[in-house]
Protein backbone atom coordinates (compact mmCIF):
# COMPACT_ATOMS: atom_id res chain seq x y z
CA UNK A 1 0.00 0.00 0.00
CA UNK A 2 2.82 2.41 0.85
CA UNK A 3 4.55 1.67 -2.46
CA UNK A 4 1.32 2.36 -4.34
CA UNK A 5 0.73 5.54 -2.34
CA UNK A 6 4.25 6.85 -3.02
CA UNK A 7 4.00 6.15 -6.75
CA UNK A 8 0.55 7.74 -6.96
CA UNK A 9 1.74 10.79 -5.02
CA UNK A 10 4.79 11.14 -7.25
CA UNK A 11 3.13 10.51 -10.63
CA UNK A 12 -0.62 10.84 -10.16
CA UNK A 13 -3.02 7.91 -10.33
CA UNK A 14 -3.35 7.64 -14.11
CA UNK A 15 0.42 7.85 -14.65
CA UNK A 16 1.31 5.59 -11.73
CA UNK A 17 3.43 2.70 -13.02
CA UNK A 18 2.33 -0.70 -11.72
CA UNK A 19 5.77 -2.16 -12.44
CA UNK A 20 7.37 0.53 -10.28
CA UNK A 21 4.89 -0.24 -7.49
CA UNK A 22 5.59 -3.98 -7.76
CA UNK A 23 9.35 -3.42 -7.74
CA UNK A 24 9.25 -1.13 -4.72
CA UNK A 25 6.87 -3.43 -2.83
CA UNK A 26 8.84 -6.56 -3.80
CA UNK A 27 5.73 -8.43 -4.92
CA UNK A 28 4.72 -10.14 -8.14
CA UNK A 29 1.95 -9.05 -10.46
CA UNK A 30 0.06 -12.21 -9.52
CA UNK A 31 0.25 -11.30 -5.85
CA UNK A 32 -1.03 -7.80 -6.60
CA UNK A 33 -3.97 -9.10 -8.64
CA UNK A 34 -4.76 -11.66 -5.96
CA UNK A 35 -5.63 -8.76 -3.63
CA UNK A 36 -6.82 -6.14 -6.14
CA UNK A 37 -8.74 -7.00 -9.29
CA UNK A 38 -7.49 -3.88 -11.12
CA UNK A 39 -5.58 -0.64 -10.72
CA UNK A 40 -8.72 1.23 -9.61
CA UNK A 41 -9.24 -1.23 -6.74
CA UNK A 42 -5.64 -0.60 -5.65
CA UNK A 43 -6.24 3.17 -5.85
CA UNK A 44 -9.43 2.88 -3.81
CA UNK A 45 -7.56 0.88 -1.18
CA UNK A 46 -4.88 3.60 -1.00
CA UNK A 47 -7.60 6.17 -0.30
CA UNK A 48 -9.37 3.96 2.26
CA UNK A 49 -6.27 2.85 4.11
CA UNK A 50 -3.39 5.27 3.55
CA UNK A 51 -5.05 8.65 3.01
CA UNK A 52 -7.80 8.04 5.57
CA UNK A 53 -5.28 6.88 8.16
CA UNK A 54 -3.00 9.84 7.48
CA UNK A 55 -5.88 12.32 7.82
CA UNK A 56 -7.02 10.73 11.07
CA UNK A 57 -3.51 10.84 12.54
CA UNK A 58 -2.84 14.44 11.52
CA UNK A 59 -6.26 16.04 12.10
CA UNK A 60 -8.90 13.86 13.73
CA UNK A 61 -7.01 12.34 16.68
CA UNK A 62 -5.37 15.58 17.86
CA UNK A 63 -8.76 17.29 17.81
CA UNK A 64 -10.65 14.57 19.64
CA UNK A 65 -11.08 15.59 23.23
CA UNK A 66 -8.75 18.58 22.82
CA UNK A 67 -9.32 20.84 25.81
CA UNK A 68 -8.74 23.82 23.57
CA UNK A 69 -9.36 23.22 19.84
CA UNK A 70 -7.67 26.48 18.88
CA UNK A 71 -4.43 25.35 20.51
CA UNK A 72 -4.76 21.93 18.84
CA UNK A 73 -5.43 23.47 15.41
CA UNK A 74 -2.50 25.88 15.75
CA UNK A 75 -0.20 22.95 16.58
CA UNK A 76 -1.44 21.00 13.58
CA UNK A 77 -0.96 23.94 11.21
CA UNK A 78 2.52 24.63 12.62
CA UNK A 79 3.46 21.00 11.96
CA UNK A 80 2.66 21.18 8.23
CA UNK A 81 5.58 19.73 6.34
CA UNK A 82 8.11 21.86 4.52
CA UNK A 83 10.16 18.90 3.29
CA UNK A 84 11.24 19.38 -0.35
CA UNK A 85 9.40 16.27 -1.60
CA UNK A 86 6.16 17.40 0.06
CA UNK A 87 6.56 20.90 -1.31
CA UNK A 88 7.20 19.46 -4.77
CA UNK A 89 4.29 17.00 -4.73
CA UNK A 90 1.65 18.88 -2.74
CA UNK A 91 -1.24 17.33 -0.84
CA UNK A 92 -1.89 13.73 -1.90
CA UNK A 93 -5.59 13.94 -1.05
CA UNK A 94 -6.12 17.16 -2.99
CA UNK A 95 -4.04 15.91 -5.91
CA UNK A 96 -6.01 12.68 -6.21
CA UNK A 97 -9.32 14.45 -5.77
CA UNK A 98 -8.47 17.01 -8.46
CA UNK A 99 -7.22 14.35 -10.87
CA UNK A 100 -9.82 11.63 -10.45
CA UNK A 101 -13.09 13.13 -9.13
CA UNK A 102 -14.21 14.32 -12.58
CA UNK A 103 -13.33 10.94 -14.11
CA UNK A 104 -14.37 8.30 -11.59
CA UNK A 105 -17.28 8.47 -9.16
CA UNK A 106 -15.62 5.86 -6.91
CA UNK A 107 -12.61 8.12 -6.36
CA UNK A 108 -14.88 11.15 -5.96
CA UNK A 109 -16.95 9.46 -3.24
CA UNK A 110 -13.92 8.06 -1.42
CA UNK A 111 -11.96 11.33 -1.40
CA UNK A 112 -15.14 13.21 -0.43
CA UNK A 113 -15.43 10.96 2.62
CA UNK A 114 -11.86 11.78 3.69
CA UNK A 115 -12.58 15.50 3.26
CA UNK A 116 -15.83 15.07 5.24
CA UNK A 117 -14.03 13.33 8.11
CA UNK A 118 -11.52 16.19 8.21
CA UNK A 119 -14.31 18.80 8.09
CA UNK A 120 -16.35 17.04 10.77
CA UNK A 121 -13.35 16.77 13.11
CA UNK A 122 -12.77 20.52 12.95
CA UNK A 123 -16.48 21.32 13.27
CA UNK A 124 -17.00 19.10 16.30
CA UNK A 125 -13.85 20.41 18.00
CA UNK A 126 -14.90 24.03 17.49
CA UNK A 127 -18.40 23.33 18.85
CA UNK A 128 -16.89 21.62 21.88
CA UNK A 129 -14.62 24.65 22.32
CA UNK A 130 -17.69 26.88 22.30
CA UNK A 131 -19.30 24.75 25.01
CA UNK A 132 -16.10 25.02 27.09
CA UNK A 133 -15.99 28.79 26.61
CA UNK A 134 -12.71 28.93 24.68
CA UNK A 135 -14.14 29.57 21.18
CA UNK A 136 -16.30 32.61 20.43
CA UNK A 137 -20.01 31.77 20.41
CA UNK A 138 -20.60 33.73 17.18
CA UNK A 139 -18.26 31.44 15.19
CA UNK A 140 -20.11 29.23 12.72
CA UNK A 141 -18.17 25.99 13.27
CA UNK A 142 -19.32 24.39 10.02
CA UNK A 143 -18.39 27.36 7.82
CA UNK A 144 -15.13 27.90 9.68
CA UNK A 145 -14.11 24.28 9.12
CA UNK A 146 -14.75 24.66 5.38
CA UNK A 147 -12.81 27.93 5.29
CA UNK A 148 -9.83 26.45 7.15
CA UNK A 149 -9.68 23.44 4.86
CA UNK A 150 -9.90 25.61 1.74
CA UNK A 151 -7.24 28.00 3.03
CA UNK A 152 -4.86 25.20 3.94
CA UNK A 153 -5.35 23.32 0.68
CA UNK A 154 -5.04 26.57 -1.26
CA UNK A 155 -1.75 27.49 0.36
CA UNK A 156 -0.37 23.98 -0.17
CA UNK A 157 -1.34 24.20 -3.86
CA UNK A 158 0.22 27.65 -4.22
CA UNK A 159 3.42 26.44 -2.56
CA UNK A 160 3.50 23.40 -4.85
CA UNK A 161 3.02 25.57 -7.91
CA UNK A 162 5.64 28.12 -6.90
CA UNK A 163 7.97 25.48 -5.39
CA UNK A 164 8.57 28.04 -2.67
CA UNK A 165 8.33 27.12 1.01
CA UNK A 166 7.83 30.80 1.84
CA UNK A 167 4.34 30.54 0.34
CA UNK A 168 3.45 27.75 2.75
CA UNK A 169 5.01 29.58 5.71
CA UNK A 170 2.96 32.66 4.81
CA UNK A 171 -0.14 30.47 4.70
CA UNK A 172 0.65 28.98 8.07
CA UNK A 173 1.01 32.45 9.61
CA UNK A 174 -2.26 33.66 8.06
CA UNK A 175 -4.23 30.58 9.07
CA UNK A 176 -2.86 30.79 12.62
CA UNK A 177 -3.82 34.49 12.81
CA UNK A 178 -7.34 33.52 11.77
CA UNK A 179 -7.44 30.72 14.35
CA UNK A 180 -6.31 33.13 17.07
CA UNK A 181 -9.21 35.43 16.14
CA UNK A 182 -11.64 32.63 17.04
CA UNK A 183 -10.64 32.63 20.70
CA UNK A 184 -13.12 33.86 23.27
CA UNK A 185 -11.42 36.83 24.90
CA UNK A 186 -12.75 37.62 28.32
CA UNK A 187 -12.86 41.28 29.19
CA UNK A 188 -11.76 42.69 32.52
CA UNK A 189 -14.21 42.09 35.31
CA UNK A 190 -15.66 44.95 37.28
CA UNK A 191 -14.67 45.22 40.90
CA UNK A 192 -17.50 44.58 43.33
CA UNK A 193 -19.29 47.73 44.48
CA UNK A 194 -18.35 49.80 41.43
CA UNK A 195 -20.94 50.75 39.04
Amino acid sequence: MQAAFQEMHRSGFRSADLDAILSTAGVTKGALYYHFHDKEALGYAVVDEVLTSSMREKWVRPLQNAKNPIDALVCIVQSMSLKPEDLQRGCPLNNLSQEMSPLDSGFRKKTAKVFKDWHDAITVALREGQKRGVVRSDVNANETATFLMAAIEGYVSLAKNSQDARMLRSGQRNVIRHLESLRLVRGPTRAAGRG
